[in-house]
């Protein structure tokens, strides 16, 4: 038999595990009536089903604008094409079968997250198997499947690049964890961490981290993490330039974003790259750990130096110049951009089910490091989960990944305390087998922080007290998708469900290089309604668009109580503005702009 024959039968076995998770899912979903599909929560997937339906009706490969938001021309979108491209096809082979373009949406919209709830499962188990063994597997299938399912990046209808972002950084993991031992794994990471860099920064702690560690095995560790270093360098440089030619027009080579995949990324990501291979290769270097340390500490500095001088600017704070009325009036109502202190000032529930789990983790990692029993998946697994940890209690966001890398060990966690309980079944060792499980399952903390959040909820609702929709299904845009093709006033969050449930444009959406519209909203709503009346009729807007059930328009009204929005909810019309009868009644209130009114 050969030596490959258990790792290909284990990984079999961890395929048919992650497979029956996908089968439940759907199972689940599908009795429920896919509710998540008629919802405008996300919008980022709704607007990137948008961006599809745009590319496939003919708008350049390479042309990332959106032209029906914003003022007049758009603006352009820091979003890749390569998440655009799988749904693309989906959506054209589910089209050519079924000659129906709603049946092949619908499907994409089901199979592309379920797909990646099923490979994430999968690497999961396989990072979990290398680090913990076979006992790790079935308790790394309940916690890592049912946290997935309660994260919401998977539900179905979710299209945007967060959850491939997180299955291909825990790829990443899984071979990473696999190398030196199977062939191709250390290229494999490397190119997983350079595609997930390449889809979204917002991975760019994560593959630096992993860089980093793959530097500090070539440093620290045997002979074999040369030749790890010298394939995930190989690895990474190359997808990183190919990334750059599919997604980057020539004509934008020269240029820097700093908040995508541009020239600076790919420079950068490129020297890293090569020059990690090309220290593992020179021979000179590799004999001795000075000179190992050496030559990376002299890699780095050249590194630091390149984006010093040329990309001084992608140095700064990621919203640093970002506008003070978008700041208090978007980004810190933004629930992903807020911090752990933040939280914890609100006194939010919710980071039971964000940081519980995490820091189990931590503590679990700290016990064996104290114990001695240290080894090289320790160390991927703890910087990777100790710096997860720390994106999270910068942003809410970073929760997302420490969750899943949590998974990891405290899987280990549990295969260990099963095996105790197997082998002294006692009534004690069974007692702490089942507070091992239940503290490291993230639904037991998720559930937990829910129940805390109705009673909060509960108690703030006055007796009699009604709830205001917040417009936060499909039914809720039908009057105004009914209406002849204009431009939309209407508060941020709801510029991709305008875009994606009708032909209307919209100026406003909840993305940062939108501030040109987004300022104009919000200047326009917190104004007087004669000045509003001005900028209605400069920009040409057509239908001015309301949901008083929203947060956000509760928040603009708060903040300007005299201003255009708060009178129109309070249901002081302005003559140049008439309700349109279709939408009386509806959670959406319209109303249409009076031509020379």
């Amino acid at each position: 038999m050969s030596a490959a024959s258990p790792v290909a039968s284990s990984r079999r076995h961890d395929f048919v595990l992650a497979f029956a998770a996908v089968l439940m899912v759907l199972a689940v979903n599908a009795a429920m009536g896919f509710p998540s599909l008629g919802g405008t929560e996300d919008n980022d997937s709704l607007l990137r089903l948008v961006e599809v339906r745009d590319w496939l009706s003919g708008q350049n490969w390479f042309d990332l604008h959106q032209y029906r938001m914003g003022p007049d021309g758009g603006f352009v979108m820091h979003w890749s094409r390569l998440v655009d491209a799988p749904l693309a096809a989906i959506i054209l082979a589910v089209s050519a079968l079924t000659g129906s373009m709603a049946i092949a949406e619908t499907t994409a919209r089901i199979i592309w997250p379920t797909l990646m709830f099923g490979l994430t499962v999968f690497f999961t188990l396989r990072a979990a198997r290398r680090f913990g063994g076979d006992s790790a597997v079935l308790p790394a299938l309940i916690t890592c499947a049912t946290a997935l399912y309660f994260l919401g990046i998977y539900d179905p209808g979710a299209l945007d690049h967060h959850n491939i972002q997180l299955t291909l950084t825990m790829a990443s993991v899984s071979f990473l964890l696999a190398a030196p031992q199977q062939r191709a794994a250390a290229a494999s990471a490397g190119i997983c961490a350079a595609l997930t860099l390449a889809i979204g920064m917002e991975t760019a702690p994560y593959v630096g981290v992993i860089g980093l560690c793959v530097a500090g095995l070539f440093l620290f560790g045997d002979n074999g993490e040369r030749f790890v270093a010298r394939d995930y360098g190989l690895g990474f440089a190359g997808t990183s330039t190919l990334a750059f030619i599919l997604t980057v027009a020539p004509s934008e080579w020269a240029y820097a974003q700093c908040d995508a995949f541009s020239t600076f990324q790919f420079v950068l990501a490129g020297l890293a790259g090569v020059g990690l291979a090309a220290i593992a290769c020179a021979d000179p270097v590799h004999r001795t750990r000075a000179r190992r340390l050496a030559a990376l500490v002299l890699l780095g500095a050249g590194l630091a130096v390149v984006a010093l001088i040329w990309f001084p600017e992608c140095l700064a704070a990621p919203y640093a110049a970002l506008d003070p009325r978008l700041r208090t009036l978007w980004l810190d109502h933004v629930s992903e951009a807020q911090s752990l202190f933040m939280l914890i000032a609100d006194r939010d529930p919710s980071l039971l089910a964000r940081y519980a789990t995490p820091m189990v983790a931590l503590a679990v990692m700290a016990l064996r490091l104290r114990r001695g029993a240290w080894r090289r998946q320790d160390s991927v697994v703890g910087t990777l989960l100790a710096a997860a940890f720390v994106v999270s209690v910068w942003q809410v966001r970073g929760s997302t990944f420490s969750i899943v890398f949590a998974v990891i060990p405290l899987s280990g966690w549990i295969g260990k305390w099963r095996e105790r309980a197997e082998t002294t079944p006692t009534p004690a060792a069974s007692l702490k087998m089942i507070a091992v499980w239940l503290v490291s399952l993230n639904t037991t903390w998720a559930g937990t922080a829910a129940a805390a959040t109705q009673a909060i909820e509960n108690g703030q609702k006055t007796a009699g007290a009604s709830e205001a929709s917040a417009c936060d299904t499909a039914v809720d845009f039908a009057a105004l998708a009914g209406l002849p093709d204009t431009t939309v006033l209407a508060t941020s969050n709801f510029g991709a469900p305008i875009l994606a449930y009708s032909g209307h444009r919209a100026l406003a959406g909840p993305y940062h290089r939108n501030i040109a519209g987004n300022l104009l909203v919000l200047d326009t709503f917190t104004s007087s309604t004669d000045e509003a009346r001005r900028v209605i009729e400069s920009h040409h807007i057509g239908i001015v668009a309301l949901c008083p059930g929203s947060g956000e328009n509760r928040l603009l009204v708060d903040a300007a109580p005299d201003g255009f929005l708060a009178q129109l909810t309070r249901g002081t019309v302005p003559a140049w503005l008439e309700p349109v009868a279709g939408a009386r009644g509806k959670p959406l209130e319209l109303y249409r702009v009076k031509q020379g009114g």
